[in-house]
């Protein structure tokens, strides 16, 4: 559903405005309802119409407590979690301690990733596609894409 990556400028309120091709479907999945959090992996944030988040969120209750695994993926995940909603303009606001969590500054990257979107800064977007990069120019492919051709 949520495809392709736009390099986007946060404004001096710390508003992101979602580009115009995704904002009807991010509204038709969402009803205007959406969360915002941290990736337990770090360097980003995660943007979830609810009715998708819900799920993840019942899983993650379940987890248990005692792990210290589970525990601070929990943390991490429901510690951030924000419902939000997109302004009359189509801007989401982005809390300064996400912000700063995942050290969004002017120039952000919106990137879709079929059910939700990751928010990255410039540097960590620009890392992330190195990585990839790195990760490809091998000869086996990751496990699962063995027979994936491009």
């Amino acid at each position: 559903m949520f495809e392709g990556s736009a390099q986007l400028s946060l404004d001096a309120k710390g508003r992101l405005a979602i580009p115009a091709r995704h904002r009807e479907p991010l509204a038709a999945a969402s009803d205007g309802r959406l969360v915002l959090t941290a990736n337990p992996q770090g360097g980003c944030l995660l943007l979830y119409p609810q009715p998708d988040w819900l799920p993840i969120r019942e899983r993650l209750l379940k987890a248990p407590s005692f792990d210290s695994r589970s525990a601070s993926l929990k943390r991490t995940m429901l510690g951030n979690a924000r419902s939000e909603e997109l302004d009359s303009a189509g801007r989401l606001l982005i809390a300064a301690e996400l912000r700063d969590y995942a050290q969004l500054e002017k120039t952000v990257w919106l990137v879709g990733m079929g059910s939700h979107f990751e928010i990255w800064s410039d540097e960590g977007w620009k890392r992330q596609q190195e990585l990839a990069a790195e990760a490809f120019s091998g000869d086996m492919p990751p496990p699962g894409f063995e027979d994936f051709a491009l």
